[in-house]
């Protein structure tokens, strides 16, 4: 935009320029041939009085001593006797039409010649001479150069100043409108703490002073947002109080304790939701360990793939591996999966877990299971499912990734099945909380290995 505002004005002010400074050129190449035109004319003007009062030879001397003087145009003296005085010079038409009593200036090759015819002549009365004096092409353009350069000067140093002039006028505008689109892009990554410094023209005042005040709205909504599903969230304890008590009135030991555990699993469940909800907004700093989450619940889906006949593969790259993702949403992340390859496939599909390094920093996950497939054109498409479902799982798991500056595709795995993969972005700081171990094949913590760590798990080991 600076750059456009200083080229609207350089071509504004040209066209100014050009158009008063041609026509003032013209004009002083004009004034300078009218002035020396004028100058011979009164030099021929004043020859014509010796003309009629000197004789030939004084004559003669005073024509030479004026051309001597003058140096810029020669005087030429036709006689009516056919005498020249001065320079010579051919009686050429106009000197012979001069001759008839006229007086003229005419533009001959080389310059301007004035003729003066002089009547009365002694002894003669009725003869005429005719005084000719000739200004040459360099005499009329006479300082005409000089000038134009000076107006050169002039219309270049105008131009100049009205760029510099442009230039701060852009900045005045663009300063403040840069400082909005700053506060905009921050708003658009998630920083709802932007804001854009209200200052430079009054439009410009009045687009800061609207992006802060929906910066703050936006603000106020989400807020109301997070505190309503907290609400909801926290209405589910009276039911889950009475589902506890009613299962601790169950008279089968174990069935009590699995049926007590499950209802404890789902009141941790409820706190996560409330603490999601009232967690503030994330910073590109928040990180975890993707290796260490992925295999923690990656044991913790194995009970289950043991019961289901599932063959179960994860393979982990080694070394610590962060993220830019909350440990909580990495987990979520690897529950939707994983719930979605034991929801829709068959009793004894095998699945596989993979966790790579991404070579622009992140993590590549993929999760590809041995079933049908995707049916839906696009699953991730929120609130549609075609196996019964609610729909929000794998929309779920797409935001995480792309909060995290990553991305989610769906595509078939190598037997035809389905392949879920998650881009997950780098750490923008320092990793928070990451932590150096793996989870080995039996769920407890270690060292990690220098090779990339591999696990296979199947019904029976």
């Amino acid at each position: 935009m600076r750059l456009r505002i200083i080229l609207l004005v350089m071509a504004t002010s040209s066209l100014v320029l050009v158009s008063f400074l041609v026509p003032l050129a013209l004009v002083l190449r004009t004034l300078a041939a009218d002035r020396a035109v004028s100058s011979a004319t009164v030099q021929a003007q004043w020859i014509a009085p010796l003309v009629a009062t000197l004789g030939t030879d004084k004559l003669g001397i005073a024509v030479a001593q004026v051309n001597a003087q003058a140096r810029t145009s020669l005087v030429t003296v036709f006689l009516p006797s056919g005498k020249t005085l001065g320079p010579p010079a051919p009686r050429d038409a106009a000197v012979r039409l001069a001759a008839r009593g006229r007086s003229f200036t005419t533009a001959v090759p080389g310059g301007v010649e004035v003729l003066v015819a002089v009547q009365g002549l002694a002894p003669e009365p009725a003869s005429t001479a005719v005084i000719r004096t000739f200004v040459p092409d360099a005499q009329l353009r006479h300082g005409v150069t000089r000038a134009w350069q000076l107006l050169g000067c002039v219309g270049l140093g105008l131009l100049v100043l009205s760029v510099a002039v442009a230039g701060q006028l852009a900045r005045s505008l663009v300063r403040p409108l840069a400082g909005v689109a700053r506060a905009s892009d921050r708003l658009a990554t998630g920083d709802l703490s932007a804001r854009a410094e209200v200052a430079g023209p009054p439009e410009v005042r009045r687009a800061g002073a609207g992006l802060n005040r929906l910066a703050l709205h936006i603000g106020q909504l989400l807020a109301y947002e997070r505190e309503t599903v907290a609400d909801l969230s926290h209405r589910l304890r009276t039911p889950l109080t009475a589902l506890r008590i009613d299962a601790e009135s169950l008279r089968d030991h174990a069935e009590r304790a699995q049926v007590l555990d499950d209802v404890g699993a789902l009141e941790r469940t409820v706190d996560g939701v409330i603490r999601e909800a009232r967690r503030p907004a994330r910073d590109g700093r928040v990180a975890c360990d993707a290796a260490a989450v992925v295999a923690e619940r990656a044991a913790f889906w194995l009970p289950l793939a043991e019961d289901t006949d599932r063959a179960m593969t994860v393979e982990l790259a080694s070394g610590e591996l962060p993220v830019r993702v909350p440990g909580e949403d990495l987990a979520a992340c690897m529950d939707i999966l994983l719930e979605n390859v034991f929801a829709h496939t068959p009793d004894g599909a095998g699945l596989a877990i993979r966790l790579s390094r991404r070579a622009a920093g992140g993590a590549w996950l993929v999760v590809a299971d041995d079933g049908p497939g995707f049916h839906s054109p696009d699953p991730t498409e929120r609130g549609r499912s075609n196996g019964g479902s609610t729909g929000l799982g794998l929309d779920i798991a797409r935001r995480i990734a792309e909060s995290s500056g990553g991305t989610l595709t769906i595509g078939r795995s190598a037997s035809g099945g389905g392949s879920v993969t998650v881009g997950l972005g780098p750490v923008a700081g320092p990793v928070d909380g990451a932590r150096r171990h793996r989870r080995t094949r039996n769920g407890a913590a270690g060292d990690s290995a220098a090779e990339p760590v591999s696990y296979f798990w199947a019904e029976g080991e």
